[in-house]
């Protein structure tokens, strides 16, 4: 086909020329646009994840009151988890009482929209909501019930993974890091972070020192890496149980722990592995605030003058996720005396008084029962 070349007039030359610089700042406008458009929805998507110790994602079916009161008891239970190390942390004394009042130690949260693909293939949406908690809230919290905590900046160990899934062994290095996200993950949601090889020749030839068992020779590769611990797994394929994950933590040369686990589903496995990792680091760095020891104590209260005091008293304590058990022994000139069995000494009760501001501490004498006006 022969195209008909127009000339230019001065005329339209000059109109070809606006034209052309309105079409350059349409485009210019349209990019900026994009830019902008671009940044808000980092911005956005920035601000509805959860980033650091004190924060986490919980996924939630709706954004009603109810729902999202017990959304926030899930994650405190998380928090608490990442903070000390511990799986167990929501299931310690005095923890579940205060897991129904965590709306009071949230600082904020959000609804992400994210979107999926059903069985079926169709569009699938799922809510996330993500809490921030207030960080001094939570760590007072800890001490008052005395659950250990893992201090920060916490250790980075490597993961060497080798896998067979029966072509013989292989690195799991930086490359093939989506291999290696359950492990990383999980570690994520424990409170810590674990850090791949680059997965070079050099360190590809470690695979038969992980399959040997040799940590010692992993943590010589290793040493190019900071800090000096190595996670160091071999993950293969077994008759029975369809995998096997054999695992040994190392810390500054010294194993913390060796463990075997066997399954069906390779990726548990991985995240068991990180799940172990964090056991031995918590059981080796976590510490218990100081807040007194658990047991039986007795107590003197004041401003107890009628049965309602009576009864407005003993609901407040009983209340109390420190207060194990309450018992009135009797009735003396200076008070009501009471004996509390708490689940930590009495810093911890106290920080709890101070909190509601219904219970006054009061200077007792030398040697004497600690006294309490009630308000």
């Amino acid at each position: 086909m022969v195209r008909a070349i127009r000339t230019a007039t001065p005329r339209t030359a000059g109109r070809t020329a606006i034209h052309r610089q309105l079409h350059a700042w349409t485009a210019a406008a349209l990019l900026l646009l994009a830019s902008f458009t671009a940044a808000a929805q980092r911005v956005e998507g920035d601000r509805a994840r959860a980033e650091g110790i004190y924060a986490t994602e919980v996924q939630v079916n709706g954004q009603g009151e109810t729902e999202r009161n017990t959304a926030f008891a899930r994650a405190l239970a998380q928090v608490l988890g990442k903070l000390s190390g511990d799986r167990g942390a929501a299931s310690r004394p005095g923890v579940g009482q205060e897991l129904r009042q965590a709306k009071t130690y949230v600082e904020s949260y959000d609804y992400r929209q994210d979107e999926g693909v059903g069985p079926t293939g169709a569009p699938s949406f799922r809510t996330t909501l993500v809490v921030n908690f207030d960080e001094q809230a939570v760590n007072d919290l800890a001490a008052t019930l005395g659950i250990p905590v893992w201090p920060q900046p916490r250790p980075k160990p490597v993961l060497w993974l080798a896998i067979d899934d029966g072509s013989g062994p292989r690195l799991v290095g930086l490359p093939q890091v989506n291999a290696a996200r359950p492990a990383l993950n999980r570690a994520t949601e424990r409170g810590y972070k674990l850090g791949l090889p680059t997965g070079n020749a050099a360190e590809q030839a470690a695979v038969g020192a992980i399959w040997r068992g040799d940590s010692a020779a992993v943590a010589r590769a290793s040493a190019r890496y900071s800090p000096p611990m190595q996670l160091i797994g071999k993950l293969y394929r077994d008759a029975s149980a369809g995998w096997k994950a054999d695992w040994t933590f190392v810390d500054a040369g010294k194993v913390l722990s060796s463990w075997s686990q066997t399954g069906a589903d390779a990726r548990q496995l991985m995240a068991n592995g990180a799940d172990g990792a964090a056991d031995a680091l918590m059981k080796r760095y976590a510490k218990r605030v100081e807040s007194g020891a658990a047991g039986a104590y007795r107590v003197t209260f004041t401003g107890v003058d009628s049965s309602e005091d009576f009864i407005r008293l003993a609901g407040y304590l009983q209340k109390l996720s420190v207060v194990r058990r309450l018992t009135p022994l009797r009735a003396t000139p200076l008070g009501l005396e009471y004996e509390l069995e708490l689940v930590s000494g009495t810093p911890g009760f106290h920080r709890l008084l101070a909190r509601d501001g219904v219970v006054e501490v009061l200077e007792g004498l030398e040697g004497q029962p600690p006294v309490y006006r009630l308000r």
